[in-house]
């Protein structure tokens, strides 16, 4: 059995940025989060992939304990490309491709609906509830999503909202989604939602929790070499779900340690492109940045 599931895209990327450049590497919101809660817990993904996806990439995900019974196969294999230039917060797209994606009708394996903590990555909002209906009692939902949704099919994302525990949006999402230039005010509106916790990432500059009565900041690690923030945004996600995965714990004092492990896992995958950061760091690579973490809160 698996102690998260988590529900999106895996893709081959394209991305060019200030530091370099890279063609058809490994990506996709799935692939960075289950990879990132995979040093905590062991992940199931659900997802479609092309018959072109190369095996060497499933090969990978299997070696870090994470379960792809749930990647489905057929057609083309979903690409994105885009580049960066120094504003390294805003990715600028150049083409997608959804391919097989277009038509992902998410279907949770057996032995994933047991699972207690689920992370919906961004995804239509339609198939988000489907995936919500094959989950019998989760601990945990934590859901994120985009502009493109905000924009297009508010009501069906306020219907997965209402179903969740954690909304995770970034700032610019925030502001989009309840219309307001002020995130605190973005975050009150959230709570009145049902949901218990609305964290607004905030690229380099960290992340914030809104819970009821209470309001916390993690600060953004200071990075001296940022080669690609692809897939950072992910990676805090999916660090973040693993732990609370690997602790069995959603008070809101263990979420705050988890949205630090997250904003751990989010640091290093910025230092390099796709995986290629992520797969040379250990458990104790982690657990030295989280006490660094510690000290820059301390006064």
């Amino acid at each position: 059995m698996v102690d998260a599931v988590i529900v999106g895209s895996v893709a081959l990327d394209t991305v060019k940025t200030p530091f370099g450049e890279v063609k058809e590497v490994l990506g996709g919101a799935a692939t960075y989060s289950s990879y990132a809660a995979s040093f905590f817990a062991k992940p199931g993904i659900v997802a479609v992939v092309g018959e072109d996806f190369p095996k060497e990439h499933l090969q990978l995900l299997e070696a870090r304990g994470i379960d792809t019974s749930g990647i489905k196969k057929e057609g083309k294999t979903f690409r994105w490309e885009g580049f960066y230039e120094y504003d390294m917060n805003e990715a600028k797209t150049v083409k997608t491709e959804l391919n097989s994606f277009e038509s992902f009708s998410p279907k949770i394996p057996e032995e994933y609906k047991k699972a207690k903590y689920v992370f919906l990555a961004n995804i239509n909002p339609e198939l988000q509830l489907k995936v919500l209906e094959q989950i019998e009692s989760p601990e945990m939902v934590m859901l994120d999503s985009m502009n493109l949704w905000i924009y297009t099919k508010k009501d069906k994302l306020l219907d997965v909202i209402k179903k969740s525990d954690v909304l995770l949006l970034n700032d610019g999402e925030a502001r989009q989604m309840f219309n307001t230039p002020n995130l605190a005010i973005a975050g009150a509106e959230a709570l009145k939602l049902g949901v218990k916790h609305f964290i607004i990432k905030k690229g380099e500059h960290g992340a914030l929790l809104f819970s009821e009565g209470s309001h916390f900041n993690a600060p953004g690690y200071p990075l001296e070499a940022i080669k690609d923030p692809t897939g950072c945004g992910d990676s805090f996600a999916g660090g973040l779900i693993g732990y609370m995965a690997k602790t069995n714990n959603s008070d809101e004092s263990n979420l705050r340690k988890a949205i630090v492990y997250g904003s751990v896992l989010a640091s290093f995958n910025a230092e390099d492109f796709s995986l290629n950061r992520l797969k040379q760091i250990s458990n104790q690579d982690i657990e030295k940045r989280y006490k660094e973490f510690e000290k820059m809160r301390q006064f």
